[in-house]
């Protein structure tokens, strides 16, 4: 071998072999806090994922809704579930535990049903929404129309006058979808409908209602609106449209009341060094009369709760205060939230990170994170060591969760919520089928892993997570920085180099 082609050689193999270390780009002092965490977060996964916290999440909550399985806003089952919530916190000997009176609505549902009388006589699966007034104590009966959409119902305006309006709507995702429970209602009753119908806002059915929340408008007449099947909306849907003359009958006993007093629940494991500034995370206590919640939102709840009690168990004070809130009256219109915001928004710029989860905990894959780039990179950073189960992504977008958006909205706070396999949330939500069932223990302990590893990192900076500022190196200027070995075999391959020079020479 000629000796230019023996140095150019000698040069690849040092290339091949070295170790090399590519850095993320975040400042080296960024990246010693995040390494410095790892021996917690480490023992965290251990403890939930083969310690004696392995199915503990689970456990509680499943002891949790089998006590306690519907929690309506204004009612007194949960009342009760928060103070089972406070005695455990306290129990458990956190820091800060306490009740935070918010005035929440009063509905209750009473009995229901209706049934159509022609052209055949069958009876029909309904829920009540929520705030929707009663049948006054009758059988509410009239002629049906069936309609697709809002647009449909208006150029058929002056055949709705005495009817019962029902939307058989297509589902084109929750979002888009759910403005026919919450405005349908009026929207009837605007042309002179006497009650309304809606579709479960659901893309998938085995003749289960789903209900939620719907809102009157007070420019129209206040009329009863109920939740029916799937399967229903399309029956009635075929009949319509073969020109069959429907004629539904109705009976509800839903009822207003004025506002009562409910509480946000508040714990904390206090910061050793910056004790005033906070990570908060939690999720909603409150859920439908129908089904347990264990999915809405009694999985977020847990997770959040089971993460202070692991931090605790292993003895992690981060730098910073750990805030555990579970916030009531999510359902009737995010009523916690908002009182939780309004009490305490003067503490923004305290509050490094907020996450809720309220999507339903299935198999964890990451979190959704609202922020600026710099504040991403880190979070990026702090998932790592979540990838041996799979759950290290961090998808830009959907931080702004139901009771946190006002924080990461207005105030610019970052903001996450889990993100997991949650294809089939909206097979169960708000319907009879929302149970333990839905749940699985092995999910719940990889949610709690990511959920306690994640606040516990942030906690544990130096500073709040940055407001401002991008990711602070381009893809295009990545360092490269060698590590011991690399140095050790690059000196060798120079050693190499000169002494075949000298016999070249």
């Amino acid at each position: 071998m000629k000796s230019g082609h023996m140095v150019i050689a000698t040069f690849v193999a040092a290339y091949l072999v070295a170790d090399v270390t590519v850095s993320s780009g975040l400042p080296k002092a960024i990246l010693d806090q995040i390494d410095a965490s790892k021996t917690g977060v480490n023992n965290i996964k251990n403890l939930v994922l083969s310690g004696n916290r392995k199915s503990s999440t689970y456990n509680r909550l499943a002891r949790f809704t089998d006590r306690f399985p519907t929690r309506l806003s204004g009612s007194e089952a949960l009342e009760r579930s928060i103070d089972y919530l406070l005695n455990d916190l306290r129990s458990q000997g956190f820091d800060n535990v306490h009740g935070e009176n918010v005035a929440v609505p009063k509905w209750t549902r009473g009995k229901e049903y209706a049934e159509i009388l022609t052209p055949v006589r069958r009876p029909m699966a309904v829920l009540a929404l929520g705030t929707s007034i009663g049948t006054d104590g009758a059988n509410l009966t009239g002629p049906v129309i069936v309609v697709r959409s809002f647009e449909e119902l208006e150029r058929k305006k002056d055949k709705v006058n005495g009817t019962i309006v029902v939307y058989n709507q297509p589902w084109t995702g929750y979002g888009s979808t759910v403005r026919y429970r919450s405005g349908g209602a009026s929207f009837a009753a605007r042309f002179g409908a006497k009650a309304a119908l809606v579709k479960s806002v659901t893309p998938f059915s085995i003749y289960s209602p789903h209900t939620g929340a719907q809102n009157y408008n007070a420019s129209f007449p206040k009329i009863p609106v109920a939740s029916i099947t799937v399967e229903d909306a399309e029956l009635l849907q075929r009949l319509y449209d073969r020109n069959e003359n429907i004629t539904i009958s109705m009976y509800s006993e839903a009822q207003n009341y004025n506002d009562t007093i409910s509480r946000n629940v508040v714990a904390e494991i206090k910061g050793s060094t910056h004790s005033d500034q906070v990570v908060i995370f939690g999720g909603h206590i409150d859920n439908w009369d129908v089904g347990t919640g264990s999915m809405d939102d009694g999985g977020g709840l847990m997770i959040s709760m089971e993460a202070l009690s692991v931090i605790k168990q292993l003895n992690l004070i981060p730098k910073r205060t750990l805030r555990l809130v579970l916030w009531t009256s999510e359902e009737f219109g995010l009523d916690g939230g908002e009182a939780y915001y309004e009490a305490h928004k003067e503490e923004s710029d305290n509050v490094s990170l907020i996450m809720e989860s309220d999507h339903g905990v299935f198999n964890p894959k990451g979190l959704h994170f609202t922020g600026c780039g710099y504040a991403r990179a880190i979070m990026e950073e702090i998932l790592k060591p979540l990838n041996d189960i799979n759950a290290s992504t961090v998808l830009e977008g959907g931080g702004d969760s139901s009771d946190t958006g006002w924080w990461v909205t207005d105030k610019k706070v970052p903001g996450s919520e889990l993100y997991s396999a949650n294809e089939d949330y909206f097979f169960f939500h708000h319907s009879h089928g929302d149970t333990m069932t839905v749940l699985d223990k092995g999910q719940l302990d990889r949610a709690t892993a990511l959920w306690a590893s994640t606040v516990y990192s942030v906690a544990n900076l130096d500073e709040v997570l940055p407001r401002t500022g991008e990711y602070p190196v381009s893809q295009y200027s990545t360092m490269i920085k060698p590590s011991i070995q690399t140095t050790s075999v690059l000196a060798l391959s120079c050693f190499c180099i000169w002494d075949l020079l000298q016999h070249t020479i």
